[in-house]
């Protein structure tokens, strides 16, 4: 699938987002009860000199996960280690990680969903104990050796929570939501990035910018970047109401964020199907995408601005969806289907 705007994925084209990402808790927009939570208990390990306890992030991507493990380190002076479950691959490339750490270090494991099992149960007395169980030999002369680790914090990240095992999530003792963000919020940051980019940008192009940002941070600063291109090519350089509608309407995100990809899966839902209800993998060949992009990339946000309901029966078009698209509403009751 192409590198859409609008995708709250980590694209090679956002490698220096880094620049405009907050360093610390008080600089760190929205999350407003996570930024609460996660204080209050950095300030007690502080106070009692011990590493902060084992976090997981769960919730959308894009939203500041990463981020967040990064202030967590730099509040804790400590050293960050970032890595992903798939590129764990075996049992020996995580004990090479943990041994590598030092007291204090924060892990940061995204997609700590995809963890194999093997490198998964390595993972347990390193975050229960902060020791590594090895197997030296095989057969009736293998052996257990214990190594003893340094003091240290797994921050882990997922987009999808009920992957994770039980034994997994259980061994971490701050467990925290991430949430869609307002507009509001989306309006501070962008004008925090155009301050930080040396954008010259008006309130009410900052509040265009952000209602089709898709409640994401990520995507806010992404277009905010598209947007300064156009302005700065077809306009004075400065961002306004005006500018921002027409730099977004060329770059095909509609007054809700929705793209070519969102639009063509409703309209597919309405012309071939009837509004629904049908199932994911149906669509998916009728819009010609792959059904897991469908589910972890489009759906989220179509279900949270209403334009898209699951049912048991499959997915299904809701009267809002009709509207922004212009299309006649249905003779029977969708309502019925669910």
């Amino acid at each position: 699938m192409e590198d859409r705007i609008v995708a709250p994925q980590y694209f090679s084209d956002d490698a220096d987002e880094a620049g405009l990402r907050p360093k610390r808790l008080d600089e760190f927009i929205g999350q407003d009860r996570v930024k609460e939570t996660l204080a209050l208990f950095i300030q007690a390990a502080r106070n009692r000199g011990e590493v902060l306890d084992h976090v997981l992030l769960f919730g959308p991507p894009g939203l500041g996960k990463t981020t967040l493990a990064q202030i967590v380190a730099r509040e804790m002076d400590g050293s960050i280690r970032i890595t992903s479950g798939p590129a764990i691959e075996r049992p020996g490339d995580l004990a090479a990680i943990l041994t590598n750490l030092t007291q204090g270090d924060v892990l940061f494991i995204d997609e700590v969903h995809r963890l194999s099992r093997t490198v998964e149960e390595i993972l347990y007395p390193a975050m229960e104990d902060f020791a590594l169980d090895i197997v030296i030999g095989k057969g009736p002369g293998a052996r257990s050796l214990r190594l003893n680790l340094t003091n240290f914090t797994l921050i882990g990240a997922t987009t999808r929570a009920g992957l994770l095992t039980s034994p997994l999530r259980d061994r971490f003792g701050v467990i925290l939501r991430l949430e869609f963000y307002g507009v509001s919020e989306l309006q501070d940051i962008i004008k925090r990035g155009a301050g930080i980019l040396g954008v010259q940008i008006e309130a009410d192009g900052a509040v265009e910018i952000a209602r089709r940002s898709r409640g994401t941070p990520r995507v806010a600063n992404r277009i905010l970047k598209r947007v300064r291109d156009y302005a700065e090519v077809r306009a004075d350089g400065r961002i306004t109401a005006q500018v921002a509608r027409e730099a977004l309407d060329f770059l095909g995100v509609d007054r809700l964020g929705l793209d070519v990809t969102d639009r063509r899966l409703l309209l597919t839902l309405i012309d071939l199907f009837g509004g629904g209800p049908v199932g994911l993998d149906t669509l998916a060949a009728a819009t010609s995408e792959e059904a897991v992009t469908l589910e972890d990339v489009c759906e989220p946000y179509l279900l949270q601005v209403g334009l898209l309901a699951r049912t048991p029966r499959g997915r299904v078009a809701t009267p809002l969806a009709y509207q922004h698209l212009g299309k006649p509403a249905p003779a029977t009751d969708q309502t019925s289907l669910w």
